[in-house]
């Protein structure tokens, strides 16, 4: 499963306002809420803020992945943004945050899960990648990235 098949224009938001981690997280979760494959949008925050507090999903580089699994969506679900600012996220390297990948997972799905996610931290440690995402103006723009780098990927 590629991450474009998972994502697309109307979950990604460029120039994303927030001042803080909660923020940003429930603006994410707002935007997959309207979903048909999200059933529970309180049951969805309530994953991803779970896993929030086992350790932070900022992971470094200026980059956030926040995931959980939960019987609330009926499949995989993703969403990103850019932010407009940067964001103290409690960052495992204690810098802030730009780029937010928000993945929820189906709780029988764990495999798919932890594959999307090891696919989304691969791309994102190169840092020609991120820059592209940082300067992408519209929801398309970032998606062509995302394909771009996945179809280069998967022919190497």
């Amino acid at each position: 499963m590629k991450i474009s098949d998972i994502l697309d224009e109307t979950r990604i938001l460029t120039n994303m306002e927030g001042d803080s981690k909660s923020d940003v997280i429930n603006s994410l979760i707002d935007l997959v809420a309207v979903s048909p494959k999200v059933l529970d949008k309180e049951k969805v925050k309530e994953a991803i803020f779970e896993r929030e507090k086992i350790m932070s999903t900022g992971v470094g580089n200026g980059f956030a992945i926040p995931h959980g699994k939960t019987d609330a969506v009926s499949d995989i679900v993703a969403a990103f943004a850019v932010t407009k600012k940067p964001i103290d996220y409690e960052a495992l390297d204690e810098q802030p945050v730009r780029l937010i990948f928000l993945l929820i997972g189906k709780a029988n799905m764990v495999g798919p899960h932890i594959k999307l996610l090891s696919r989304i931290s691969r791309l994102m440690n190169k840092e020609e990648f991120r820059k592209k995402l940082l300067e992408a103006a519209e929801p398309k723009d970032v998606m062509e990235i995302f394909r771009t780098e996945e179809a280069a990927c998967l022919d190497n």
